[in-house]
């Protein structure tokens, strides 16, 4: 996890993104591109991240309104399965924190446990593809 910025549920997650990248800016400047999903194709969260890092491309990634059933998506998959690993945490599971320090904090702690998993034993809840 390159980030995080826990906030309350009035906040939108388009804005919750910029913040996100708010926090990023000039730590990872090697960062070229973003993909999100369709929740953030609005221009404010893509002036909100040009004016934050100018040189990130944004790439929205959209369901086919043509697919039905269950279908994977480029990139969306990453994303997906690395919340789902994290929610494996039983603090995760729930927001019952009532300080965002408190919720950055063991979601830290959730992504060292599952890195460390992740270096002990390569199969552990990571795949390499989902095809």
């Amino acid at each position: 996890m390159l980030g995080n910025a826990p906030h309350g549920a009035g906040i939108q997650d388009r804005d919750g993104g910029v913040l996100v990248m708010a926090t990023m800016f000039g730590l990872y400047r090697f960062l070229r591109k973003l993909y999100a999903d369709g929740g953030y194709s609005r221009k404010i969260f893509q002036k909100g991240v040009k004016r934050v890092m100018a040189n990130l491309s944004i790439e929205i990634i959209k369901r086919s309104d043509a697919a039905k059933g269950f279908v994977v998506l480029p990139k969306r998959w990453i994303v997906e399965r690395s919340i789902a690993c994290l929610n494996r945490n039983r603090r995760l599971a729930k927001d019952w924190e009532c300080l965002n320090q408190k919720a950055r904090t063991l979601l830290l702690w959730a992504s060292i446990r599952l890195m460390l998993r992740k270096l002990c034993n390569p199969n552990s809840c990571f795949s390499t593809d989902p095809q």
